[in-house]
């Protein structure tokens, strides 16, 4: 292939693969719900290479969601519901609806008053998405989203309309009964089902606390992930340095170099 490769070239490709007549056995198998899997873990590598800024990384991983697109898409085209062009267009159409700043006439003179445009006109979108006659403001969040990213969703649907706090300090008190109430479920007569619903409901308040600090709790717990992963392997590093490994025996080794590893800055 020839370095500036076109997007009709993995188009080709897609449509070799799925070929009735000499494809691949393992594409050919394939639905929308077997790829989906697939299609979430491209978008978390993706978010990976972000986080490690690493530029190559990057580079392919956003290949291999675009080879996600391309597959949705070729099996779209196969049923005979949309192909690729149809995705290419409505995404078009789309970002040039929401940028009449830009595309249009329409005077928006600051980051705010975009972003406000913008929230009317998925407002707009979701309205004429809704497959109720009287749908509800929270349709159309997806499902599939993980649980944090879904909630502060959900949250800022809401608050929307007003319905949120009116001052942080709220949300610092809501945590606080949430965390209070998980404790309470600790009784020795809780209901383990008890416990699910408290957590659940101190997790919510959690992205809640987030949300008004300005701060996206997916990616500030995958931050939180990483940074566990790091000093837990620098623990490990200094075990091994003298002969041992990790283990309820040395519990308080591992605390002294996890407190080491936090003041290098791991």
């Amino acid at each position: 292939m020839s370095e500036h490769t076109s997007i009709d070239e993995l188009l080709a490709i897609m449509a070799r693969l799925r070929d009735r007549e000499g494809g691949c056995p393992w594409d050919l198998k394939q639905s929308f719900r077997t790829i989906l899997p697939y299609t979430l873990e491209e978008a978390y590598e993706v978010a990976e290479a972000i986080e490690n800024e690493d530029r190559e990384d990057l580079r392919d991983e956003l290949g291999d969601l675009l080879f996600q697109v391309v597959f949705h898409a070729r099996m779209a085209e196969e049923e005979g519901s949309f192909a690729f062009a149809d995705v290419v267009h409505a995404i078009v159409t789309k970002m040039i609806r929401r940028h009449p700043h830009v595309f249009g006439e329409a005077d928006l003179a600051d980051e705010q008053a975009v972003r406000a445009n913008w929230e009317r006109e998925k407002a707009a979108e979701r309205e004429r998405k809704r497959r109720r006659p009287h749908g509800g403001l929270l349709d159309g969040v997806a499902q599939a989203l993980p649980a944090l990213v879904r909630a502060e969703k959900l949250q800022k649907r809401a608050a929307g309309v007003g319905f949120d706090w009116d001052t942080i300090d709220g949300v610092f008190d809501k945590v606080r009964e949430e965390l209070d109430e998980c404790g309470a479920a600790l009784g020795a007569e809780s209901d383990p089902t008890e416990r699910v619903h408290e957590v659940g409901d101190l997790l919510f308040a959690c992205v809640n606390l987030a949300r008004h600090m300005g701060v996206d709790a997916e990616q500030a717990l995958r931050a939180a992930n990483h940074r566990f992963e790091r000093r837990f392997g620098r623990i490990e590093d200094g075990l091994r340095t003298a002969g041992k490994v990790p283990g309820p025996e040395v519990r308080e080794e591992m605390e002294r170099l996890w407190e080491l590893a936090k003041q290098e800055g791991h």
